[in-house]
């Protein structure tokens, strides 16, 4: 059992990381609620999709650029690849809570915008919690420990960004992986 020293430690080194995702992520929901709200008339979970589609993109660069900048970076593609992955299972849990609100409690769009929306949130409050364990956790990797690390992850997003770039040229590696 840790001791309240280390506990203490451990969230005060959390609290900035915490901050500004909750900061990206506050924006991002008002946005998404809009993006919902205005939307609505074509059907509540179509909404919830576009609305989903639009933050997540918003959300990658924020929380590359500012809440993880100091993690250390991947691939892109690795990076980007998982981090709507799991943005689409979070979506998965926001627009799961609609339908359940739509077609298990029988609610309508025109009837229920209020209730639709205090649903979504109910939603975006359990996806939000999945989200931040797993960028943590999976996308944006833990920053570097005796400095060394950083050289190779900055060869890694070089490599990332240059393999993408290649596809197209005789004889790239890409070309070779594309051929097996």
């Amino acid at each position: 059992m840790p001791s309240a020293r280390a506990l203490t430690e451990h969230l005060r080194r959390l609290a900035p990381e915490v901050l500004a995702f909750g900061v990206i992520g506050a924006g991002n929901t008002l946005l998404y609620l809009v993006i919902t709200w205005v939307a609505l008339p074509i059907g509540a979970v179509k909404a919830s999709v576009i609305a989903t589609v639009v933050t997540t993109t918003l959300a990658y660069i924020a929380n590359r650029y500012w809440t993880y900048r100091n993690h250390s970076r991947t691939a892109l593609r690795r990076e980007y690849t998982l981090f709507f992955g799991f943005n689409l299972i979070g979506m998965v849990i926001q627009s799961g809570s609609i339908a359940i609100g739509k077609y298990g409690f029988g609610l309508t769009e025109a009837d229920d915008a209020h209730a639709f929306m205090a649903v979504t949130a109910i939603g975006i409050v359990v996806a939000t919690v999945f989200r931040f364990w797993a960028y943590r956790t999976f996308v944006f990797l833990k920053p570097p420990v005796d400095g060394h690390e950083s050289d190779l992850t900055e060869l890694d997003a070089v490599a990332g960004l240059a393999e993408l770039s290649a596809e197209d040229e005789p004889g790239s590696v890409a070309q070779l992986d594309a051929r097996r």
